[in-house]
């Protein structure tokens, strides 16, 4: 009798009365103490607002039901397929939808929708997985701003493949101490990338200066970052560098003066297919014919290999002495490369000349802020 006198008053009411009555109704449902016959009834009359032709009528309701779990699913569930106004209600608050409900809706959706999900508090990670990967820009950059949602390393990655040429969601990724080191290496190319396109940058600079200049940016990106990550994260790092053709001797010289022996063995030990334990044991306590045999497993040329052969020993008489820095200056004395202008040698060390004038101006730079802070 309640729903059909309802439902006979609903036919002549305006729509803010009846909007009224829906926001009363659903507070009803969640607060009273209605009886079995009575709660069911409420409930039937709820679904039959769901077609009312106000949308007044179903904010209100949405509004009502949104923040409670004891909200009925199917009511809940339909307001959230609703125009935006009442579907943001119930998608941004309500605990009765499941992952599995967002994750649908999400992909069946369209852009704002979705963004009202990836702007939902405590965003689950399968959620933030489908954002992550059938977002557009708008949508993931909510998801990287919306700070209670749970985003893996995973899905962070994706993000890095699909948008590390957008500025914003760059920015917004290299802020996240949880990036994975390949994926922050990718942002870096996209980084350098974007700088020789640059218009001021193309007008004064050689096309081969650019390629030389964002080659070595590169190099020295992925060696930093491979001296912050941790140990666990060094083999996907060297996985990322290979497949992209970036794992190049002046790379791998470059981080063993350096001192970045754990991404320097993890590297050897990708290239030459010998287990991680057998190529720290030949690194550090191997004879010489044995280290030569490891660079040249690992693909380096003879003359080439002589080179990182002599870069080996120098960091273990380097490291042993506690002065692990100047390899590089020590490696430049050894080496004479006369008649060498354009052997693969002679450009290794052409790099190695280049680090080496680098750390002679980092020194002078910290020479220079210690009198100034001494005076």
């Amino acid at each position: 009798m309640i729903v059909q006198a309802f439902l006979r008053w609903a036919e002549t009411a305006r729509a803010s009365d009846r909007a009224k009555a829906a926001n009363a109704l659903g507070r009803a449902y969640l607060r009273s103490s209605m009886g079995g016959e009575q709660h069911q009834a409420a409930a039937l009359a709820m679904t039959y607002l769901l077609d009312d032709p106000s949308p007044r009528v179903r904010l209100a309701l949405a509004e009502a039901l949104a923040g409670s779990p004891r909200a009925p699913r199917a009511i809940i569930v339909s307001l959230a397929e609703d125009q935006p106004e009442i579907a943001c209600t119930v998608i941004t608050h309500s605990p009765v939808l499941t992952e599995s409900d967002l994750v649908d809706l999400a992909g069946r959706s369209d852009s704002l929708t979705r963004g009202l999900i990836a702007a939902r508090p405590g965003l689950s990670r399968g959620i933030a997985a489908a954002i992550a990967e059938i977002g557009d820009e708008g949508e993931v950059i909510i998801l990287l701003e919306n700070e209670t949602a749970s985003i893996t390393r995973i899905s962070l990655r994706r993000i890095a493949e699909r948008f590390g040429h957008h500025s914003d969601i760059r920015n917004l990724l290299l802020e996240r101490e949880t990036l994975p080191a390949d994926a922050r290496h990718m942002l870096v190319n996209h980084i350098t990338a974007a700088l020789a396109n640059f218009g001021l940058v193309r007008t004064t600079m050689a096309p081969a200066r650019i390629d030389h200049v964002i080659r070595e940016a590169g190099e020295a990106a992925a060696v930093a970052i491979a001296g912050a990550v941790p140990l666990e994260e060094i083999p996907g790092l060297v996985d990322h560098l290979r497949t992209a053709g970036q794992l190049t001797p002046a790379l791998l010289i470059h981080a063993l003066c350096t001192g970045k022996v754990d991404f320097f063995a993890a590297a050897m030990v990708s290239l030459s297919g010998l287990d991680d334990r057998r190529v720290r044991a030949i690194l550090v306590t191997g004879r010489m014919h044995a280290v030569r045999a490891l660079f040249e497993a690992c693909g380096l040329g003879r003359d080439v290999a002589v080179v990182f052969v002599e870069a080996v020993f120098l960091w273990r008489k380097a490291s042993a002495s506690g002065t692990p820095d100047g390899i590089s200056g020590l490696l430049l004395k050894t080496f004479n490369r006369s008649g060498m202008s354009l052997s693969p040698v002679s450009e290794l060390l052409d790099m190695i000349e280049k680090l080496h004038l680098s750390e002679i101006r980092l020194g002078a730079r910290s020479f220079a802020n210690e009198v100034s802070l001494a005076a």
